[in-house]
């Protein structure tokens, strides 16, 4: 069984169910557009699935894998996909419209194997590519929240908003009243007080209040972006996380870090197996979505033996407050959430990852010998 789709317009979206994100190239009267790198990057993903049953079972075997959503800084522009599982489609969460391949065998005896193929145009994203926060100083009367933005202020299971995370994040900004000013003060205290920890399977699972309330300030990219997003939204920033995986070298922070921020070989071609990193974003009124990465910053330190006050810890803070380099793509910013169709085991934390279940009961996507994967990414010249 084989399926090819191309996703190049607002139609082919709308006809399998897909919300737009809220982004836009607009040049307001009192706002600067969004600023998307006009340099391209293309990269060839191949996404290899072989999963594994426990031995004893012969249920119903389900698969949800993420698929990129398209954004002005990332375009989806090919999916093709072919194995010998029963059924296969594209559906999306309507909470959050994150967009997902739905796989279904109808038992685990046998091979379950699939393999998809994307192809993915990305441009850097950089709003604060000068770091001048003086000129984003944003006046009152433009602090409206418009509704469909007002659902990243709210708590969920992993992102509390009040008691230690209120506390902590009042103390963080003090007198301080430019919400651009606070993201900021947030940004560099998570950055600097929080630390990666290797030993954290995967990306973490980004339960804030346990971190704050037991002040063990580790983890790894979802712990330390989360705590950022939720010390937002107690501020009245909305803030959310955006869950996906690197691609290929990076060509503007890999001066401070060959391994920290993504490689691949001299021909383009990148093993992406390990590469899932969430990023984060806040919103500002007049402006919009603004990018950030603190857990990017402790990442850094800790490959390369840096101190917070390192020149080159600085520099990568400074450009990860405002800009993204694009040489990950993003999979969507769902939390807490139901997948389409939803899993037997409830609501899931995030889908950063894929998710499984046979017979109901979830596969281990982080053990190999259950919930075999293999990721390649080439990058196109």
């Amino acid at each position: 069984m084989e399926r090819r789709l191309f996703l190049k317009s607002v139609a082919a979206l709308s006809t399998i169910g897909l919300v737009r994100p809220s982004f836009s190239k607009t040049q307001h009267v009192d706002s600067p557009a969004i600023s998307i790198s006009d340099t391209s990057r293309r990269f060839e993903v191949t996404q290899t699935y072989n999963l594994k049953a426990p031995e004893g079972s012969k249920g119903k075997v389900n698969l949800w894998i993420p698929v990129p959503e398209d954004t002005p800084f990332q375009t989806l522009l090919d999916l093709s996909f072919n194995g010998n599982y029963q059924q296969a489609r594209l559906n999306a969460n309507n909470a959050y419209g994150a967009r997902m391949l739905f796989v279904t065998w109808p038992d685990s005896e046998g091979k379950l194997e699939i393999q998809l193929s994307m192809t993915i145009e990305t441009r850097d994203w950089e709003v604060f590519k000068d770091n001048k926060l003086a000129d984003w100083t944003l006046p009152e009367h433009d602090a409206v929240i418009p509704n469909e933005i007002k659902p990243f202020l709210l708590a969920t299971p992993h992102i509390p908003v009040d008691g230690v995370v209120k506390e902590t994040a009042l103390k963080i900004i003090g007198d301080e009243k430019a919400p651009v000013k606070q993201a900021r003060l947030i940004h560099d205290w998570v950055s600097t007080h929080m630390h990666r920890d290797d030993a954290v399977i995967g990306c973490g699972t980004g339960d804030v209040g346990e971190i704050l309330k037991t002040g063990k300030l580790g983890g790894k990219c979802t712990d330390i972006n989360s705590v950022f997003v939720a010390l937002c939204r107690a501020v009245g920033i909305p803030a959310r996380e955006m869950f996906g995986i690197r691609l290929g070298a990076s060509r503007k922070l890999g001066q401070y870090s060959k391994k920290a921020f993504g490689s691949a070989d001299e021909q383009g071609v990148a093993k992406i197996n390990g590469g899932q990193h969430c990023r984060a974003m806040f919103w500002l009124a007049g402006f919009g979505w603004v990018p950030a990465d603190p857990a990017d910053v402790t990442k850094m330190r800790l490959t390369e033996k840096k101190e917070n006050g390192d020149p080159a810890v600085q520099a990568v803070n400074d450009y990860l407050f405002g800009n993204w380099e694009m040489n990950w793509v993003g999979f969507n910013h769902a939390r807490d959430f139901a997948l389409s169709p939803a899993a037997e085991q409830g609501d899931v934390n995030n889908l950063g990852y894929p998710y499984a279940e046979v017979d109901g009961d979830p596969l281990n996507f982080y053990d190999p010998a259950a919930f075999s994967y293999d990721y390649v990414s080439t990058e196109q010249h």
